[in-house]
């Protein structure tokens, strides 16, 4: 994707504007977020230092969830800023059409939002399993692991993995491998999945490996009982928010709570919303642009802010309250997701039409 001189200029004032509007937000979101970790301080080991650290975790988080918003105020101010200098009426006069503008604006977007949807996929969720991770281990005082091939705890004796954690302290996937005194390998057990009953834990489908002097045998069980250790409050602090997760994984817990018969609809919302923010976000952009060309030089810097926070909260609640309706009456995620994006893209195709 080519730019002209003038497209850069467009997009080196957006990039400029929109980058300070979104250091801003992102300041102000860690800043509340810390005031939510500290209502937590004082459990277990969990200290001011700890809550700091894990709100600072979640700025790459917030930096994904925050950009269409900063990048609507950013536009607003940039290209507001160059209507006030008579900028875009002179691009205009030289031949610079309307078209091109808005051209201008939506590549400028895309680079934008290819930029942050890679990082909100790579880095995001990362570092958001990493900060509750570490809230967990403080906060319960129990060493845990999370890698790829899932979590790993000591349960007394015994090591156990596991390699999918599911709301309602419900697990799957669980290898357990149990040690006598002189750390050897006694028995290796291995079940499809594990609820947690009252005291104690339900293992069903189980494998069985028993490892002795006479040499190895095995057996296998429909379902028996887990004495863990295992804190279900533990691991409902390492079952992730679905907002937090990349798109790979929510399209595996879909897979693996559909073969269960549960209800995936809270990550099926999330997965079309997180589809749904690229195209939102160029919303953002689009509509943008009539707000700044129909009031080049009448409206200061604070209106356009003010504009900008209220557009945007107002597109932040209906897509919130969209999702929130998806989840209590079962509507298509689909629909839920690019329905907002769709109201507010007729609106800036209505208030385009108005401007000359």
């Amino acid at each position: 994707m080519t730019l002209s001189l003038m497209e850069r200029y467009i997009a080196g004032t957006m990039l400029k504007a929109t980058a300070m509007t979104l250091l801003v937000l992102v300041i102000l979101m860690v800043f509340f977020g810390l005031i939510e970790e500290m209502d937590d301080v004082g459990r277990g080991a969990y200290r001011t230092i700890d809550a700091f650290f894990v709100a600072v975790l979640s700025t790459p988080r917030f930096v994904f969830e925050a950009f269409p918003v900063a990048a609507l105020i950013g536009t607003l101010i940039g290209l507001g800023a160059m209507g006030a200098h008579g900028e875009l009426i002179a691009m205009r006069g030289a031949g610079f059409s309307l078209r091109q503008i808005v051209l201008a604006v939506m590549k400028t977007g895309l680079l934008m939002m290819a930029l942050v949807f890679a990082f909100g996929e790579m880095v995001a969720p990362a570092a958001e399993q990493w900060g509750e991770e570490y809230r967990a281990e403080k906060m319960q005082q129990k060493v845990t692991l999370k890698t790829r091939y899932g979590f790993w705890a000591r349960d007394g004796g015994a090591f156990v993995n596991i390699r999918t954690i599911l709301p309602g302290a419900r697990l799957e996937d669980i290898y357990i491998y149990e040690f006598d005194a002189e750390q050897r390998l006694t028995l290796a057990t291995h079940a499809e999945r594990a609820e947690h009953q009252g005291d104690h834990w339900k293992m069903f489908r189980i494998r069985q490996t028993q490892v002795g002097e006479s040499g190895v045998t095995e057996r296998q069980l429909e379902q028996a009982r887990w004495d863990s250790m295992l804190d279900p409050g533990l691991l409902s602090t390492l079952v992730i928010q679905p907002t937090m997760l990349p798109i790979t994984e929510l399209y595996h817990y879909i897979g693996v709570m559909r073969e269960n018969g549960q209800s995936a609809t809270d990550y099926e919302v999330a997965f079309w919303v997180k589809l749904a923010t690229p195209l939102a976000t160029l919303v953002m952009l689009f509509i943008a642009v009539p707000f700044v060309l129909a009031h080049q030089r009448f409206v200061s810097m604070g209106h356009r802010v003010f504009l900008g926070i209220i557009i945007g909260m107002a597109f932040y609640m209906l897509s919130r309250g969209m999702s929130f309706v998806a989840v209590v009456y079962e509507i298509n995620p689909l629909v839920s997701a690019l329905l907002p994006a769709a109201a507010f893209l007729a609106i800036g195709v209505y208030l385009l039409r108005r401007v000359h």
